[in-house]
């Protein structure tokens, strides 16, 4: 059995992780490339459904996040993490532990984020209304806004997800990760 890859998508809320993962993940599969999205919200959902998003909680939930992506790649499982990932160290975390590893930043301006969340109508998971709540007091620990948001030092590939549309993005991180884990389109 061969090792699976994985690539985190991260950025701030809104910033358009989840459509992107979901249309990788569907470019992947025409052409016969089996992934998994994880997904922080499901897991969260499941282990903490009364989320307090404490930094001692989201410490861990991220790593269940790393351990259970971990566990589907070792086992030849390709993996799509779909994280905000805001502190730096859960995203080297996963990098030390699973290769082969390649981290996916999409920048967008915090102002855009915002206009993004408060007119979606899937969430996939996600908590509804997250920016509007922390403006209103009552979410204080969103990222970016009542907690810091670490960009990364050093992703394999950026894209700015307010001057590109998803469907670009998605088909940009394709060709990266095709080049990063040599795969090739005419596998099946």
């Amino acid at each position: 059995m061969s090792q699976g890859w994985c690539v985190w998508l991260t950025g701030l809320p809104g910033s358009g992780k989840s459509t992107i993962a979901c249309m990788l993940l569907k470019k992947l599969g025409s052409l016969n490339i089996q992934a998994q999205i994880v997904s922080i919200d499901m897991i969260r959902r499941f282990a903490t459904p009364k989320a307090t998003y404490s930094e001692f909680e989201r410490r861990i939930i991220y790593g269940a996040l790393v351990f259970s992506a971990k566990m589907l790649t070792d086992n030849g499982i390709n993996v799509i993490i779909d994280a905000t990932g805001n502190r730096r160290r859960f995203r080297e975390d996963a990098r030390k532990a699973i290769p082969p590893f390649m981290e996916a930043y999409l920048k967008c301006p915090l102002e855009i984020c915002k206009s993004r969340e408060a007119h979606r109508k899937d969430t996939h998971l996600a908590p509804a209304e997250i920016y509007r709540r922390a403006k209103e007091g009552k979410a204080s620990t969103v990222p970016g806004i009542g907690v810091p948001y670490e960009e990364p030092s050093n992703p394999e590939i950026v894209m700015d997800s307010s001057e590109l549309s998803a469907e670009e993005c998605a088909k940009k991180l394709f060709c990266s990760i095709q080049r990063t884990f040599h795969i090739r389109e005419d596998k099946r």
